[in-house]
């Protein structure tokens, strides 16, 4: 059997999956082995598998056995194994140290690297993979790594004929599953003459 996987958030005493036997007299079901951390627990008569409490992600997969016993006769016995795979939550969105940055950019230099933002998400896999993006702001004149979070000028400024302040609002998102989360920095670029 290989139930759907369930989340890490699952509550204890939900269903997970029914087994059942062709058999012409009634049977006993019941964990035989697998189960060390007991998260599970079985009907003894209807076969239905249920969590028996909150589960550990890390502990994941679990492959357990269940039996099913000729109640007349013991010997009499057949057992299957149960996979059973725990999603990963995406708990926690992106954090940047600070959520305001001041950088400085002298006035006639050429594109050039700015600053490298640095976000970091508390989950770990897909969950915690980071890519950058510019939420708002001058993306003509700016542009970012989404890889590295490294944020570039595009194009010379004057001071003089310019403005001489930006602000750029900068995300990180995750890869998140179910679904994505971002966490937002300000950057305020300055022009110096």
């Amino acid at each position: 059997y290989q139930p759907a996987p369930l989340s890490e958030k699952t509550l204890p005493d939900t269903f997970v999956v029914e087994i059942s036997v062709l058999y012409k007299v009634s049977v006993i079901y019941s964990i035989v082995s697998g189960d060390g951390n007991e998260y599970f627990i079985i009907d003894s008569s209807t076969g239905i598998v249920r969590t028996r409490k909150s589960l550990q992600v890390e502990d994941f997969p679990v492959v357990f056995n269940v039996r099913a016993t000729d109640t007349s006769d013991a010997s009499i016995f057949n057992e299957v194994s149960v996979n059973v795979e725990v999603i990963d939550e995406n708990d926690f969105a992106p954090v940047f140290p600070s959520s305001l940055l001041e950088a400085t950019l002298e006035e006639n230099s050429s594109a050039t690297q700015i600053v490298q933002l640095q976000a970091h998400d508390n989950d770990t896999g897909r969950n915690g993979f980071l890519t950058y993006g510019i939420l708002s702001g001058d993306e003509l004149k700016f542009r970012i790594d989404e890889a590295t979070g490294i944020l570039y000028s595009t194009v010379a400024f004057d001071y003089e004929e310019e403005p001489t302040e930006y602000q750029i609002v900068i995300y990180a998102e995750d890869d998140g599953i179910p679904e994505k989360k971002r966490g937002y920095c300000t950057v305020v670029i300055k022009i110096i003459d």
